[in-house]
């Protein structure tokens, strides 16, 4: 469930609510990519800027339209009854896995997020992928506490934050977390700037941002990895410098891959939940320069 290329679309929508026509492109183009699964409501998806109710009917929608293809559900929210509420309506869709973050607002202990996870695996019937996420979340996994919900029924993946860019690094922390975790519990990497090492250093699982808009060329990648092709994998990743820059830049992915979008077309503007909004101006002009030059249509 929890290997290759999971990729992560947006959730298109202005303040009058959710543009479903949008999102339903989006899935049906990844659908028709055959991936290994589609994730819906990750931070990607802005699932913390929505009501349950509107998840509860983003979920419905990616299930209906991935055509078969596994949909992982993201369900965190800052209150644990909100979380299973979440986790209900995404498994009634047919979702085929959960996403689970610790959303806080108050400093989350060890405890509270052990809790948190042991409840939520204890109340569901589907995989769970623990997402560890810190530059949103702000709380930090320690590699003990990663064994400890790994053990606990239904977990069967982890999505680690970037691995260094030394392959020798990135092999050394992947195997630290490996030694901590039932062998049949995934590795996935997430920041797709990060994603070749990770893949490289044994990660099973891409959790793919920029999958999510152009699936052909993160399966290109991961299809390489898989192969065990290392000069095949960085050399498609360094081609995209251009726009890791870009995510460096301004912030991470979300800003950078929405305003592609809107870009290209794919979807209409504005896209993110307000406050949010896409690059404009200059750096906007930024990014249309580099989707002219890497050929990103």
């Amino acid at each position: 469930m929890f290997t290759g290329l999971s990729a992560f679309p947006l959730t298109p929508m202005n303040e009058q609510g959710i543009h479903e026509q949008e999102f339903i492109r989006l899935v049906s183009r990844l659908a028709q990519a055959q991936l290994d699964s589609i994730g819906v409501l990750g931070s990607t998806g802005s699932y913390a800027y929505l009501s349950v109710e509107e998840r509860a009917r983003v979920a419905k929608l990616g299930v209906e339209n991935a055509a078969g293809v596994p949909v992982v559900v993201g369900i965190g929210a800052l209150r644990t009854r909100d979380v299973l509420a979440n986790a209900e309506h995404a498994q009634q869709a047919g979702a085929s896995g959960l996403l689970l973050a610790p959303v806080s607002y108050q400093k989350l202990t060890d405890d509270d997020v052990f809790n948190l996870f042991s409840t939520i695996s204890r109340a569901i019937s589907v995989p769970l992928c623990v997402y560890d996420n810190p530059g949103t979340t702000h709380f930090t996994f320690s590699d003990e506490l990663h064994g400890r919900i790994a053990e606990l029924p239904q977990v069967r993946s982890i999505k680690i934050p970037p691995v260094p860019n030394h392959l020798d690094e990135a092999n050394a922390r992947v195997a630290r977390l490996r030694a901590l975790i039932p062998h049949d519990v995934t590795i996935g990497i997430s920041g797709d700037p990060a994603a070749a090492t990770g893949l490289l250093a044994g990660c099973e699982a891409w959790y793919s941002v920029i999958g999510g808009l152009y699936p052909e060329l993160a399966l290109a990648l991961t299809c390489a990895a898989q192969a065990g092709n290392a000069e095949e994998i960085q050399a498609s990743s360094d081609a995209l410098a251009p726009l890791w820059a870009l995510y460096h830049d301004y912030g991470g992915s979300l800003r950078v891959v929405a305003t592609m979008a809107e870009l290209t077309g794919r979807v209409s503007a504005p896209c993110l939940p307000q406050p949010l909004n896409t690059l404009q101006g200059e750096a906007r002009q930024q990014v249309a320069a580099v989707i002219e030059a890497l050929g990103l249509h």
